[in-house]
């Protein structure tokens, strides 16, 4: 299949230019929408350039007439978590235009936003019950405190305690980037009253567990149930151990507050996501089955409210959905998964398991659903993240906003399509070949081998604003990324396939997928190639240091494991080594050491480029400085770059372009691809 670049077409005269990472930067994002409850009208927010700095504004678009998007908000600073109310009248949303992150309340129609909360401590989010009533807020505190007078004093103490040692008695000290504090997410729940909310009620109060967890999961994981009597909630019980399970539940606890009730205690491993049917008589959510395996295959559960049966949904499904929603007629189920290199939304009938997709190439996300219409986002490798619509057939798709189009028509971009070999076993592996832009008929091109972390990830048919996969074809590279053993998408045995097996299957794939493709696709001078990869990618690139020393002319190493043995000492999520390798490192030396890039250094001659950020508590920084003193210990051309505030993402936009200029400009320097860039401008 031809996946083929779209460009809008440019004023006669004009040509595109190649894109770059200050043209990446400098795109719009959109990073918040809200269907109202008749699937009429959509709010959406839209983070862009505004001279020198971004702004953040709120549009509301019709989706019953041609009428262009009206702006709602013109305020400084950022719009976030916008929901409707139930009424569909008005919109709610966070902003901190007063100082802090406080809940702020639109009426649709016409006057100003006007501030509902104003408590002492930043929501970080929020859910509304079914009328709009109630409001369940996600705000960080100290655990022991049942009240916001009681957190606002303890934090007031902490600040005195600054420059003092901290002290630990459990894991995780640290998480992530952020060293442990001693406070929590926890769950609060207060009735809108007029233009003011009552006295927030800490209903996991004495719970001192993250609710939801850390340092991903937000609102999702909370759901209020149909009568607005209970909220239901991800979350691990309180513990010593959460360093080292997956063992996350569902919860209930009733808004009035009282003691929480475990709804899923015989399953040991990670359930997710809790969704209810608007009848209220069904709960759906995501159960894994392996415990300690983060990266197992989330089942769908269902389970009848009327009659206590709990089933399976589609337990055929060879899939693992991101997200779940409950269409109207509540026996289907709309979710996402990754599909053979796509992220693809299914409608799932629950009474009898028929799957169904509604979209095709491209990476989809589920927004919403109400009336008879689907909102969703879209990308590719070509295209940034827009707004569409569809009805819940998945037929009469319509694009909704076009917010890079005029920025997108201005770049040359490199065509792009999915090609497949056989790789270890001779078991089918997919991968993605991307062309130079200004790709020219009859030349060869260098080429940039992009090896996805995870290990169970996927780059996959998607718009990477980190690793965009672009910014190497226009700097005169001929990309090639490859799925192997152990990538997500493929079905679960395929997932599975490399754990306790980091450095083998992995490895064929790779280098009999460069070969294949350099088959295939003749204009990719494979003998004149860099690879590169971050975390697990990162770590390839150390065991292809010692295992395929000859196979590229550079390494780019970002974050990348090092030393199996020093790093299952210090990174923070335990369960996830332990999985991976078996065991403990005490218990299970012998699998840690067989795929450990250290005890190849012997055999290391390829100049590698180290990156790092410093507050990286997943792959700790001196896994990085390691690989870099062996380099320069054993004479290897090799520089490193440090980044005191990142941590294992390279997340602030001016770093993103000193990474990249480090980035190309090395790969660029051991294979010359700066010159077929300039031959083809």
């Amino acid at each position: 299949m031809k996946l083929a670049t779209l460009a809008l077409a440019l004023p006669l005269g004009l040509s595109a230019a190649p894109m770059t990472v200050e043209d990446l930067n400098q795109l719009a994002s959109l990073h918040s929408t809200a269907l109202s409850p008749s699937g009429d009208a959509v709010v959406y927010a839209i983070n862009q350039l505004d001279g020198d700095t971004r702004q953040s504004d709120l549009y509301r678009l019709s989706l019953t007439s041609d009428a262009e998007p009206q702006r709602l908000t013109y305020a400084k600073g950022t719009e976030q978590a916008v929901r409707y109310h139930p009424d569909g009248k008005g919109v709610f949303f966070l902003s901190a235009r007063s100082g802090s992150s406080q809940l702020w309340y639109l009426p649709l129609s016409g006057g100003e936003a006007r501030q509902v909360s104003d408590l002492p401590v930043d929501i970080a989010d929020y859910r509304l019950d079914a009328t709009g009533q109630q409001v369940a807020l996600q705000l960080r505190i100290d655990p022991s405190c049942d009240n916001l007078t009681c957190a606002e004093e303890k934090a007031e103490a902490r600040l005195e305690q600054v420059g003092q040692g901290k002290h630990y008695d459990s894991l995780m000290v640290r998480h992530w980037d952020s060293w442990g504090d001693g406070l929590r997410n926890q769950l609060f729940v207060a009735t809108i009253e007029g233009e003011s909310l009552s006295e927030p009620l800490n209903v996991t109060a004495g719970l001192d567990t993250d609710v939801p967890p850390m340092p991903f999961s937000g609102m999702e994981e909370v759901a209020f149930t149909p009568d607005g009597k209970h909220l239901v909630f991800t979350a691990k019980a309180p513990g010593r151990d959460h360093a080292w399970h997956t063992n996350y539940d569902l919860w209930q606890v009733p808004v009035a507050g009282g003691k929480a009730e475990n709804l899923t205690p015989d399953n040991t491993a990670w359930d997710a996501h809790p969704v209810f049917s608007a009848d209220g008589r069904y709960l759906a959510w995501l159960a894994m089955s392996t415990p300690g395996y983060e990266a197992d295959r989330f089942r769908i559960m269902l389970k009848d409210l009327f009659s206590g049966e709990v089933k399976e949904v589609a337990p055929g499904w060879d899939r693992s959905p991101g997200n779940l929603m409950f269409a109207p007629d509540t026996h289907t189920l709309l979710v996402s998964a990754q599909d053979l290199g796509q992220v693809t939304l299914f409608a799932i009938d629950t009474r009898f398991g028929d799957v169904r997709a509604l979209t095709g190439l491209g990476s989809h996300s589920l927004k919403g659903v109400a009336g008879d219409r689907i909102l969703y986002t879209r990308n590719d490798l070509s295209q940034p993240t827009e707004l569409f619509s569809m009805d819940l057939a998945g037929r009469n798709a319509r694009q909704l906003t076009n917010i890079n189009g005029e920025a997108m028509a201005k770049l040359e971009l490199g065509e792009f399509d999915q090609f497949q070999f056989k790789g270890w076993n001779d078991e089918t592996v997919y991968g993605y070949w991307i062309k130079p832009a200004g790709y020219q008929e009859g030349e060869t091109y260098p080429v940039a081998f992009l090896v996805h972390g995870g290990p169970q990830g996927s780059f996959g048919n998607r718009w990477h604003g980190r690793w965009n996969a672009q910014l190497w074809a226009t700097a005169g590279f001929g990309v090639v990324m490859i799925d192997f053993h152990g990538s997500t998408g493929y079905g679960q045995e395929f997932t599975h396939s490399i754990s306790k097996d980091w450095g083998g299957k992995p490895l064929i794939d790779l280098q009999k997928g460069l070969a294949a493709v350099g088959q295939q696709q003749p204009w990719l001078d494979v003998n004149n190639a860099c690879a590169a990869g971050g975390s697990y990618g990162g770590y390839m690139m150390n065991w292809i240091a010692g295992q395929w020393p000859e196979g590229f002319k550079c390494l780019v190493n970002h974050a990348g494991l090092f030393d199996m043995r020093s790093f299952y000492m210090v990174t923070e999520e335990l369960w996830f080594p332990e999985y991976e390798f078996g065991g403990s490192y005490w218990d299970a030396q012998e699998r840690y050491e067989q795929f450990n890039p250290v005890n190849h250094i012997d055999k290391w001659n390829t100049p590698m480029l180290v990156l790092h950020g410093a507050k990286d508590y997943r792959v700790p920084l001196e896994q990085g400085l390691a690989a870099y003193t062996v380099l320069q210990r054993k004479n290897i051309p090799s520089e490193l770059v440090v980044w005191e505030e990142e941590n294992h993402w390279i997340l602030n936009k001016d770093n993103l372009e000193q990474w990249y200029s480090h980035v190309l400009g090395w790969m660029q320097r051991w294979t010359d691809a700066d010159s077929k860039a300039e031959d083809s401008e």
